[in-house]
């Protein structure tokens, strides 16, 4: 059998087990959830096309607490190096920063000064130089904002150039939390029905699958992998945890929450903001 035919026939394997499940009450529950999201996403994303993501927003003088909100002031009080620490947010393919508008809110809120979107093109066709220009806007922003560290936040493929920037391209030297939502880190075979390069990447057996299978004894980057199990582009679901030896990495399953909502969802949200307020623990597998 040719390759050509093994990978259409791995592709409607895939379709096939997602159709096994595609009529559970969870599913459908996911599915009216994700198309309510996908409405209101769908009327933000001009606004991301049109326009750059607000910049990094800055709390009052440290030295004064005036005019900040309870859970401001309490992560400023308790913990003004959680406070201060760059966030830089990711989006997934053929997307832009509005899918973080909810988290971004609620990041605010929480206490957390200093908010910062990567952004990419649709068009871009391999992870390991987005990687590589993602690395070069973190060492921008360390520079400018004098913190040696950052927090990366990433949604579906942002999360995997997240990861290559980490554990590939030594920034565990400067990403001291890396949270992902979604992501395929170990490849979906829903990527078998594109021959487009970039999703090419994101095969189970792809390459670049591979070159993140291999050692990573250095890398002290804490991960965060968020995965659903009614995520209707990773498929199998479990692909989107991340399963690797030698990565501090917990994974956390959520229910009933479809691929595109993961980013607005409140216990996700909540989960994150709990996470980045205490830089010396290691979040709990769920």
């Amino acid at each position: 059998m040719s390759s050509w035919q093994d990978e259409v026939r791995g592709a409607l394997d895939g379709l096939a087990y997602g159709a096994r499940s595609a009529v559970s009450p969870s599913v459908l529950h996911g599915a009216a959830v994700e198309l309510g999201w996908l409405t209101t996403h769908l009327a933000m994303y001009p606004l991301g096309v049109l326009g750059k993501a607000p910049g990094s927003r800055a709390l009052p003088a440290r030295l004064n607490l005036a005019g900040l909100g309870p859970a401001q002031r309490g992560l400023l009080v308790s913990d003004v190096r959680a406070a201060g620490t760059p966030i830089l947010l990711a989006h997934g393919i053929i997307d832009n920063h509005t899918i973080f508008a909810l988290m971004r809110r609620h990041l605010v809120r929480r206490g957390f000064s200093s908010l910062h979107t990567f952004s990419y093109s649709p068009l871009t066709l391999d992870v390991r130089r987005t990687a590589e220009r993602m690395g070069a806007e973190i060492e921008a922003i360390c520079e400018a904002s004098g913190s040696d560290q950052i927090h990366v936040i990433g949604h579906s493929l942002g999360g995997l150039i997240a990861r290559y920037y980490v554990q590939r391209l030594g920034g565990a030297e400067r990403v001291h939390t890396c949270v992902t939502l979604g992501t395929p880190h170990q490849g979906t075979v829903a990527a078998k029905l594109l021959p487009w390069p970039l999703v090419k990447q994101v095969r189970p057996d792809s390459e670049l699958m591979a070159e993140l299978a291999e050692p990573a004894p250095d890398c002290r980057t804490r991960f965060l992998a968020f995965y659903s199990d009614v995520d209707q582009l990773i498929v199998p679901q479990r692909r989107a945890r991340i399963r690797h030896p030698d990565l501090l990495a917990s994974n956390v399953r959520v229910h009933g929450v479809g691929h595109l909502s993961l980013p607005f969802h409140g216990e996700v949200v909540h989960k994150i903001t709990g996470v980045l307020a205490h830089l010396d623990e290691q979040p709990k597998t769920a």
